[in-house]
């Protein structure tokens, strides 16, 4: 389960007017106008030689090349209009990739969603040098395609089986040939580990471009889920008019069978497949896999099932035979944040590994013998993204919240660990996107009380030019009044500070006595509670009256190991606890209505929203939004990464879940959720209301139909937050 970001709009203010000169936020500026979307670099690419970077524009009708250093237009790389052969009349593409040599691009449209991550869409091969457009391939659309290093050759999916094009004599061939709609995918992972190990391409080229390297997942013994298709509308399915469809996916619940995986690598030239030696294969993970920079070392990275145990292999392509490189042991589970930031330097003597080896997530060199080197960063804050290394300077970059968990600046280290340097100058929250070769970053700032700035810097962090900043947007907000944000933070009973903000009405007065509604996600490692521009319906909702506040309790991120897995075997127990408390502290203050205290959150917030109206009385009104209600119906690898197994720890799921809490729910409880939910299954709500139907207890719901766990599409969004809204009026 990943965080579900309410509406991708934009946040906060510029200072006090009069609301009487000033227009309020409506629904329709944030979930139809997008009135307050901040600009920024639409599909940027770093070029190979570092100095210059594309984006596309145009609607997706060009791509333009431009100065890191001067911001000028320096080349039209791709244009529709101007392309010589364009046999299938692309109109527009929605994303691209440069082969390493920058000869040619791969272009694609027509995307069609699958899960989180995944897709299916038209793929093309752009010729820059003969302004040539030529399909991937003929017949229906592809998954994934990646460039060899060499450029001359295309890997993709298509129907569960990976195939190979080269590109110099247009010749297409099959690498797999068993793929099996839910039974046997090649190349692309699963449901579960797209959902939770957070990707869609699960094959590789090696460094030479002689071999791919690829996992195979056996879905046989995964039990199917299903739910029905309506016609409905967005998109309109005739075929089901009269009788519903069904769709049917492989989705492990909880203490179920998962996918059996296998590490392939197949050899272009000599057509041969070999398998793997990663030693036993029974209920284990393989989440990455990771060339070195020397194509006789595959590495694979492997899990136990508790996700307490992390392996990194080096695997011998030619051979099969694997050694282990790393060993990771936790007590308690180890992040699937660290599987992105394993990486080999090119000097084919070390790698990087990104942990929590000390309490809190910091950066390690090791040698390719598996020895640590040394610890690169240190100190009792997080490390929050890793960006790479400059071989050339030996710098390491990467995020960090070391000044707050609200906020976040981008630092270099050097190689011997001996100087960290913060490159960005503003206090807020700073993202960084490094060039090629590390010479440049684009950097996007932003506080509570700014809009976004996106900025070109050099990476020893000297300013070279704002690339936009926002102004007219700013021009925008200035017609309106907004209510700002304000950060606290409160002690609860048991001692422990949580961080928080409130929204407060317009025209606030401390004399009056306001209704509150607590804003929450709650999840693990997740913060809501950040210094980051937004402006969304907690905003409309401050526009109309209410105190809105949002806390991270215990189990979210940016605060060390301890307060991050303080929630292990007992998932929802302590983040009610906090959500409980915050209540509570709030209740004390003397501009609220402690008689008018509510309670809203989607997906994991939903499931928090849930579990607090029936572990306390302090809530008048809770709102879940597609909420997980018994533990067991979710999935293995998110489920058991915090709870182990139901038959290990049968009580923290039970004890915790909202199902087998209905008898004592108190407050009115507003249930929604989207039919086609493929995450957290409509069946979480349906079960969940029989029970408070057989407890005696009322309650509301309201159900999307064909709606995935995002319950978008047409009039969906909109008609969503305005009733969500109706219900607070009306209620609190």
């Amino acid at each position: 389960m990943q965080k579900f970001t309410i509406l991708l709009l934009t946040t906060i203010l510029f200072g006090q007017v009069s609301v009487s000169q000033t227009r309020q936020i409506r629904l329709e500026d944030l979930t139809k106008e997008r009135v307050f979307k901040a600009e920024k670099i639409d599909g940027l690419r770093s070029m190979q030689d570092g100095l210059h970077y594309t984006a596309l524009e145009e609607g997706g009708t060009t791509i333009v090349k431009y100065s890191y250093k001067t911001g000028e237009a320096v080349e039209v790389v791709f244009d529709i209009e101007n392309i010589k052969r364009n046999p299938s009349e692309v109109e527009r593409i929605a994303g691209y990739e440069f082969s390493p040599d920058e000869t040619k691009i791969l272009v694609h449209n027509n995307v069609e969603r699958i899960y989180r991550h995944s897709f299916l869409a038209n793929y093309y091969v752009y010729d820059r040098k003969y302004r040539e457009l030529v399909p991937l391939e003929e017949e229906g659309k592809q998954q994934v395609p990646a460039f060899s290093p060499d450029s001359y050759k295309i890997a993709y999916v298509r129907n569960n089986n990976i195939y190979l094009k080269k590109l110099r004599f247009g010749t297409t061939s099959a690498i797999t040939e068993d793929g099996e709609e839910n039974l046997i995918i090649n190349g692309i992972p699963d449901w579960v580990y797209e959902e939770e190990f957070g990707y869609n391409r699960a094959f590789e080229w090696s460094p030479d471009s002689e071999d791919l390297a690829y996992v195979k997942f056996d879905e046989s013994e995964v039990k199917e889920f299903s739910f029905p298709l309506y016609k409905s509308s967005h998109p309109i399915r005739e075929q089901y008019a009269l009788y519903p469809g069904q769709y049917k996916f492989k989705y492990p619940k909880a203490g179920e069978a998962n996918s059996k995986v296998s590490v392939h690598v197949f050899n272009v030239k000599n057509r041969t497949t070999k398998t793997m030696d990663i030693g036993v294969m029974d209920d284990v993970y393989v989440p990455r896999l990771r060339w070195s920079f020397n194509p006789d070392k595959l590495g694979v990275v492997k899990m136990n099932r508790m996700q307490n145990n992390l392996e990194l292999f080096v695997a011998n392509p030619a051979s099969g035979v694997a050694n282990v490189l790393l060993t990771v042991r936790e007590d308690k589970f180890i992040s699937e944040n660290v599987l992105d930031n394993i990486q080999f330097l090119p000097d084919g003597e070390h790698f990087v590994y990104v942990g929590q080896d000390d309490g809190y997530n910091h950066i390690y060199l090791y040698s390719m013998a598996g020895i640590q080197v040394r610890q690169l960063t240190k100190g009792e804050w997080d490390v929050t993204d890793y960006y790479g290394y400059d071989a050339d300077e030996e710098l390491f970059y990467f995020q960090a919240a070391r000044e707050s968990p609200l906020k976040r600046e981008v630092y270099a280290v050097d190689f011997d660990g001996k100087e960290i340097v913060r490159l960005t100058p503003d206090d807020g929250f700073n993202s960084a996107d490094f060039s090629n070769h590390f010479k440049y970053f684009v950097n996007t700032w932003s506080s509570a009380a700014d809009v976004p700035v996106v900025s070109v810097f050099e990476a020893d962090g000297k300013p070279v030019r704002v690339v936009d900043d926002n102004s007219e947007l700013a021009e925008r907000l200035a017609a309106y009044a907004i209510p700002q944000k304000e950060f606290f933070q409160f002690e609860t009973s048991e001692g422990i500070q949580l961080n928080g903000y409130m929204i407060k009405p317009l025209d606030f007065d401390e004399q009056n006595k306001y209704p509150v509604l607590m804003s929450q996600y709650s999840g693990p490692n997740s913060q809501e509670v950040q210094d980051k521009w937004g402006i969304n319906w907690e905003q409309y909702l401050a526009s109309n009256g209410y105190l809105v506040v949002s806390v991270d309790g215990r189990g979210t991120g940016a605060r060390g190991e301890e307060f991050q897995k303080a929630t292990y075997m007992k998932l929802g127990r302590l983040e009610s606890d906090d959500q409980i408390e915050t209540a509570r502290y709030l209740g004390s203050l003397s501009y609220v209505d402690d008689s008018r205290i509510g309670i809203w959150g989607w997906s994991f917030g939903g499931y928090m929203s849930s579990i607090c109206l029936s572990r306390s009385d302090l809530f008048k009104v809770g709102i879940a939004v597609a909420p997980v209600t018994n533990w067991r119906y979710y999935d293995t690898i998110y489920t058991e990464r915090f709870m182990r197994k139901p038959q290990q720890n049968p009580g923290g799921y039970d004890d915790n879940s909202p199902i087998n809490m209905a008898d004592n729910l108190s407050g009115r409880l507003f249930l929604i959720h989207g039919s086609a939910d493929d995450n957290v299954h409509f069946q979480n709500t349906m079960e969940y209301a029989e029970q408070l139907i057989q407890a005696g207890k009322q309650f509301d719901m309201f159900v999307y139909p064909n709606r995935n766990h995002s319950i978008y599409g047409g009039n969906s969004r909109h008609h969503l937050y305005t009733m969500m809204s109706q219900y607070i009026f009306d209620n609190l």
